[in-house]
């Protein structure tokens, strides 16, 4: 494309696809931590060792509202394999005997570490457990020996106030993409009715 031409302002998504708008957000430098309400119940704890049933519960329990996908699509060997790396981390929210939020770390590239899945379930949202969730996953992240750079990738799927979540927390916006990919709901990861604010296209 050279400079005079300009993409169509639509493009066209196939039937059995889903289409949203990924932003990736980046710190270089440890913000300051956010006040968590001093009420707040729950804790974050490391899952060293997580198998890949106990995982993808929580994974779909988090994410499924948000038609998070990918490690769903993964075989269980792959997905066992990156649970069990020394440079993947996982911690869940824990409230009340259960589960109730996720934060994945990715330190596999030099200098940086991603977070790779972070969220809290429905009832927590709003509740200031995002908040203590993200002053954790910066606190290890920034720890790491090494690290300059913690980015994350958000998108039109997600929670309508992720991006500005993740902007009064320290991200800068960096990059826009748009994100094309198969519908979970229609090859059976996820259930048809999950979502339903997302139109099924087929």
């Amino acid at each position: 494309m050279n400079a005079t031409q300009t993409p169509a302002r639509f493009q066209p998504v196939e039937r059995g696809m889903i289409a949203a708008v990924a932003t990736t957000l980046e710190c270089r430098t440890r913000p300051a931590p956010r006040p968590e309400p001093l009420d707040l119940a729950g804790s974050v704890e490391r899952r060293p060792g997580i198998d890949v049933d106990a995982y993808l519960r929580l994974y779909r329990h988090v994410g499924a509202d948000h038609l998070w996908f990918s490690r769903l699509y993964m075989s269980r060997e792959e997905l066992a394999a990156i649970l069990a790396s020394p440079l993947t981390e996982v911690h869940a929210y824990r409230l009340d005997d259960r589960d109730e939020g996720i934060l994945e770390l990715d330190f596999t590239q030099d200098g940086a570490c991603e977070i790779k899945y972070f969220g809290v379930a429905r009832d927590l949202q709003g509740t200031g457990a995002a908040r203590r969730l993200m002053n954790v996953a910066l606190d290890r992240a920034f720890a790491h020996e090494g690290v300059r750079r913690v980015w994350l990738h958000t998108n039109t799927i997600d929670h309508p106030r992720a991006l500005d979540f993740y902007r009064r927390t320290g991200f800068q916006p960096v990059a826009q993409e748009i994100e094309i990919a198969p519908d979970p709901r229609l090859n059976g990861a996820l259930p048809r009715e999950t979502a339903p604010h997302v139109p099924i296209f087929e």
